[in-house]
């Protein structure tokens, strides 16, 4: 078995607008092994879904990959035709995005768009394939799977609708699964039901997952490595446990400490001061230092990348070290 599922080295996209351009993605690298969940975590704007949507080949004008390589076995995703990066999506890497709607098509039976994502990929009979979907839709925890086959988008509840997304990135059991915050329409209950049967897959087949949220109870739960994004780039990356508990970057630090249940009852919420830099105009050096109570005249200088032992990485001149407080 490889050693990787896939690599992104060095990856950069941008669009191109009349604004200026938009460096959505600057310098990301990242490796995922087989059997392993990867948590990509950061506020909105921080690049997390433009890297997930670069890895398939999904990324439209006025975007593009400007830079980097997306490795999977040794092959460059980005050097593929059009015509081989369709074999690869749904059968290789499936990815399960965060509105359902752009995976269903609102005028065809559930059965139909099932059937034909399984075909599409593999010579099987129509009756094993509709038994396959029968299946996946039983494993997302959709009741009455065989009269569900026969409804239409519209007949499916939001929460229902997404489950149907997942059973459909689950069909042909991929190598490689990008999740932009699939759980997010659903209830706890689904919620953990769904991320139970992730863990499972993953378990059982060696599917690789790279987990995109906001959520960092899921992440904690889930993963096992977990890069931080901030402005397009990572600013920190590292084992999930590893990283909540000693966060390095002072963005990881605040983003971990603004978590409602680490705060006393009726006390103030903590937060990070200002908001979010424009990716049309990026501060000189660090993007975060006009938020950062760290921040020094080393911060005008852009800090890369580097080693903080134990197969840690932080972008930072002046990380932490010590602990967090326990709540």
């Amino acid at each position: 078995m490889s050693a990787t599922v896939i690599q992104v080295e060095n990856l950069r996209t941008h669009f191109h607008t009349r604004q200026g351009v938009v460096r959505a993605v600057e310098d990301v690298s990242f490796s995922v092994a087989p059997g392993k969940i990867m948590g990509l975590v950061g506020e909105s704007g921080s690049g997390k879904s433009v890297t997930g949507y670069s890895i398939m080949g999904l990324v439209d004008p006025p975007g593009r990959i400007v830079g980097g390589r997306i490795l999977m076995h040794g092959r460059d995703l980005r050097t593929l035709p059009s015509g081989e990066m369709r074999k690869i999506r749904g059968k290789h890497i499936a990815m399960i995005f965060q509105d359902p709607m752009m995976t269903l098509n609102p005028v065809l039976r559930i059965d139909t768009q099932m059937i034909e994502a399984i075909l599409a990929h593999q010579s099987v009979d129509r009756r094993v394939a509709r038994d396959r979907a029968r299946e996946a839709l039983a494993q997302v925890g959709i009741p009455s799977p065989d009269e569900r086959l026969r409804a239409y988008p519209h007949q499916f509840s939001g929460g229902m609708r997404q489950r149907v997304a997942i059973a459909i990135a689950l069909l042909n059991r991929p190598e490689l699964i990008i999740a932009d915050e699939p759980t997010t329409a659903l209830d706890v209950t689904i919620q953990g039901q769904i991320l139970y049967q992730m863990q499972k897959l993953r378990r059982e087949s060696g599917t690789a997952l790279i987990w995109i949220t906001h959520d960092l109870a899921v992440v904690s739960g889930l993963a096992d490595d977990v890069c931080v994004m901030y402005a397009g780039r990572i600013v920190e990356r590292g084992g999930v446990d590893a990283v909540l508990d000693t966060p390095l970057h002072p963005y990881t630090r605040g983003l971990i400490e603004s978590v409602p249940s680490r705060s006393a009852r009726g006390g103030p919420l903590p937060q990070i001061p200002g908001i979010a830099p424009s990716l049309l105009a990026l501060p000189a050096g660090c993007s975060f230092r006009e938020r950062c109570a760290r921040a020094d005249a080393d911060c005008t200088a852009e800090p890369a990348l580097q080693g903080a032992g134990d197969d840690r990485q932080v972008r930072c001149f002046h990380p932490h070290r010590e602990p967090l407080a326990t709540p």
